[in-house]
């Protein structure tokens, strides 16, 4: 789904097999360790323009605040040939200084323990925000530093509309259900689907995530372990269902929901004849392409849970940055300062210059520009508030491929939230059993 696929367990929001191209960052290429005190290092990174034109800039600012290290600069394939070639070389030792990856689970299928540097001594891992520590930690520790910013799953809602018709963000369902009867009343689409665009049927159920976690901190860890109390099935994770379920049956969505792409339902939000959007925050991006005179009218809150208290915006965490064991001795030292340094005012800059911030910092040490959208210090604001959870990807490897599809049978009529919430807990199991998981 979108940047990183927004999602990748949504469009599945990666990386393999194929060498990486040498970009020379900056000077000359040098030798591998101490000539006069000097080493150079290697950075590998992903090879999509953005990310490769924003590794050129924190490079070159490195080298230029260190300059007895060079840093060369290597690039992988995206997607799945990229996660088979870092794979690859840290098998055999061959992989860069330092590479920029995903976090959560399909970090841990680096076996991390094994193939990584502990960085939780680190000084900048203090303030590093719990969300992204959990993302790139075992119990032996703490692998990776965030590069770049986070996003969530949520409510995008026309601020316009909601001050018109004195309503305030919503704190639990029934909150959430009652103020989009006003809009329904006041002619305006109270909630946008898009089923149009697949994958955007899935947020009621994935956004929702957070909240099945406050109620059930260990949910994720059982349900890897093929827990039968740890079903979308049964409470807590049957809410999203039943949430996608019961915007539809009362009504409260619009009638092109079937063939409304995510585009153009931006563009509805945007000029106010739509009030509320259950989606990613990363998809700022388009509506800010499609209507820039809007962004400034666009906020965002989580998706409630049944109680105020259980009410949490669930966030997906950026890439981390990490040094593979085989770094050792003057080079390893250098790797952690390039590490560090992308917690420094400047780096931090590079990183918020270098695609539109959707989300939060997962760092302290990075602040957000002061012109960033709206809906970007709205998300903020839960995460101030210890207001947050990581999306269940980032907790476990598991996701069964046709939950779009059993979501839009839901979220159209066809089957019940229990019937769908049932098929899911099928299709879960046939790709838990695909991917060799122990207990299924």
């Amino acid at each position: 789904m979108g940047p990183r696929t927004p999602i990748r367990t949504l469009v599945a929001f990666g990386a393999i097999a194929v060498a990486a191209t040498t970009l020379a960052a900056c000077s000359s290429a040098g030798s591998s360790a101490g000539d006069g005190g000097k080493v150079t290092i290697t950075y590998q990174t992903e090879n999509s323009p953005g990310t490769t034109d924003a590794a050129q800039k924190f490079v070159a600012a490195f080298e230029k605040a260190n300059p007895n290290i060079t840093v060369k600069l290597d690039t992988r394939p995206q997607g799945t040939d990229g996660d088979n070639l870092i794979k690859t070389q840290l098998s055999t030792g061959e992989e860069d200084d330092v590479f920029l990856y995903n976090s959560g689970s399909l970090l841990q299928a680096l076996h991390p323990d094994d193939t990584l540097v502990d960085l939780s001594g680190e000084s900048w891992a203090s303030a590093v925000l719990p969300d992204f520590k959990n993302a790139v930690s075992t119990d032996k520790g703490m692998y990776g530093a965030p590069w770049g910013t986070s996003l969530a799953g949520g409510v995008m809602y026309n601020k316009k509309v909601y001050d018109q018709l004195g309503l305030t963000v919503p704190t639990t369902w029934a909150d959430f259900i009652a103020n989009s009867k006003k809009i329904k009343d006041a002619g305006i689409v109270p909630i946008l689907q898009t089923y149009g665009d697949t994958w955007t049927s899935q947020l009621f159920v994935l956004g929702d995530f957070a909240n099945v976690t406050a109620q059930d901190p260990n949910w994720a860890q059982q349900y890897n372990a093929n827990d039968p109390n740890a079903k979308y099935s049964k409470q807590p994770a049957l809410q999203g269902f039943l949430n996608t379920q019961d915007v539809f049956t009362q009504g409260l969505v619009n009638q092109d929901y079937a063939s409304l792409t995510n585009v153009n339902g931006l563009k509805e939000l945007a000029l106010g004849t739509a009030a509320q959007y259950p989606i990613l925050s990363s998809t700022l991006a388009s509506l800010q392409q499609s209507n820039p005179d809007k962004v400034n009218d666009i906020g965002f809150f989580a998706l409630p849970a049944q109680s105020a208290a259980n009410t949490r915006l669930t966030m997906w965490e950026p890439n981390g940055l990490y040094i593979p064991k085989s770094t050792t001795g003057a080079k390893l030292d250098a790797a952690k300062k390039l590490v560090a340094f992308a917690s420094s005012t400047e780096a931090c800059d590079i990183q918020a210059q270098a695609t539109l911030p959707t989300g939060p910092f997962s760092t302290s040490a990075c602040k957000l520009p002061a012109d960033v959208p709206p809906l970007v210090n709205d998300e903020q604001k839960y995460v101030d508030n210890k207001q947050t959870g990581l999306a269940l990807e980032f907790l476990s490897p598991i996701k069964g491929p046709n939950l779009e599809k059993i979501l839009i049978a839901v979220g159209s009529g066809q089957s019940t939230a229990q019937q769908g919430a049932a098929l899911y807990d099928d299709d879960v199991k046939k790709q838990a059993e695909q991917l060799g998981i122990p207990g299924w």
